[in-house]
């Protein structure tokens, strides 16, 4: 169903206002809008939009924007206990869940129930909860729109045939600033290196997975639950113009084409079935007439190996390489690990943990508090 009225959660981030973009453009309804503690953004985002509800992660910044509000009809909520009630408030058919970490799966739960339509952008939700949320969905009839590019194309490419003549998905990754470089190489880099990614403007989390090919380990755990296949095989393709592609049983292989721009999966996400004008610039292939593509370099970029083990082992391992990588990342960005030590770390926690399986969600978000809290403890004797 197309998409009438939405609540966003991560609305001040960067899918969160290239939505808000498209929604301008396309006259879909704003009736929320989440953020972490960017108050004076989301009180212009709600003051334009006339929302119906703000929320806020941050209690006391929260407190300040329902003050700041108070001259207008718009309901704030504030703090992690009422994001599920700011995910399903009232008038709206569609959830956009762009928030960054595992933090995204119990809101998102709470659309499903409800039988909103998804437009999912928060990779951790299926890396960590993959089964319970598929299984979720098809007992609620709530749709799953993928917003990723890669994902984005994939289920473009499966429109009209047949998924069980499905051969695999052949997903696509830029090979994020350090392509072609050696570990020796890695053992130096700065924060600021590893957030210069060639092709996209992403978060600084996203973008240091996307350094360390974690993102893409992340991606394929995502597509194997969307698509319901784990023959997934991922490419490096330096460019960024094929989003991602599927071979069927003949051979026969559909890709999605584009610039790279998020506008184009976002709008699409909303108005599926339909398609609409959009403002994002039209391919030129006589301009990018030479594309790339390259094996993936699984010795060098380690975490890639990791994410394809986790998945292949299933059961809480996927949720045990999100909680270890979420926290080892913020370790990074603030400047008390190496770039190795991401790798390391999620490495000693994987096989560290007893694989549990036939989690339910309230299990799911526990061993997650749990397991970031070892990853922490860890991180902290060795630092």
């Amino acid at each position: 169903m197309k998409t009438k009225s939405i609540n966003i959660l991560g609305a001040t981030g960067s899918i969160g206002t290239q939505t808000l973009s498209v929604c301008r453009e396309l006259g879909i309804n704003v009736n929320g809008v989440s953020a972490g503690s960017n108050i004076e953004l989301i009180e212009k985002i709600a003051r334009e939009f006339n929302v119906k509800v703000c929320h806020i992660f941050d209690i006391e910044k929260g407190k300040e924007l329902k003050e700041n509000l108070k001259d207008t009809k718009t309901v704030v909520l504030y703090g992690e206990d009422t994001l599920c009630d700011f995910a399903t408030f009232d008038g709206a058919d569609t959830l956009l869940t762009s928030v960054v970490g595992s933090i995204g799966i119990a809101p998102t739960m709470a659309g499903i129930t409800k039988g909103m339509k998804i437009a999912l952008a928060n990779k951790e939700t299926l890396v960590a909860a993959g089964d319970i949320i598929i299984s979720a969905a098809k007992k609620y009839n709530a749709p799953i729109i993928p917003v990723d590019s890669e994902h984005c194309a994939i289920f473009q490419a499966l429109q009209g045939n047949d998924r069980k003549k499905i051969k695999n998905i052949i997903i696509t990754a830029s090979g994020g600033p350090f392509f072609g470089k050696d570990r020796e190489f890695l053992k130096s880099v700065t924060v600021k290196d590893a957030l210069k990614h060639p092709n996209w403007d992403m978060g600084a989390k996203i973008t240091i997975d996307s350094a360390t090919l974690m993102n893409k380990g992340f991606e394929i755990i995502e597509a194997r639950w969307l698509f319901d296949t784990y023959n997934i095989k991922p490419v490096i393709h330096r460019e960024s113009i094929i989003h991602s592609l599927v071979c069927y049983v003949d051979n026969s292989v559909m890709a999605q084409l584009g610039v790279p721009s998020m506008k184009l999966p976002i709008q699409y996400a909303l108005t599926y079935p339909e398609r609409e004008s959009c403002s994002v610039d039209e391919l030129d292939l006589a301009k990018c007439a030479n594309l790339s593509f390259y094996e993936p370099d699984y010795d060098t970029f380690g975490c890639l190996k990791l994410a394809v083990s986790a998945m292949n082992e299933g059961g809480s391992m996927p949720l045990c390489l999100n909680s270890a990588n979420e926290i080892a990342v913020k370790y990074f960005l603030d400047g008390k690990i190496k770039f190795l030590d991401i790798e390391k770390t999620v490495e000693t926690m994987l096989s560290s943990h007893n694989n549990i399986k036939n989690l339910n969600l309230h299990d799911c978000i526990a061993l997650d508090k749990e397991l970031k809290l070892k990853t922490t403890e860890f991180l902290e004797r060795n630092i």
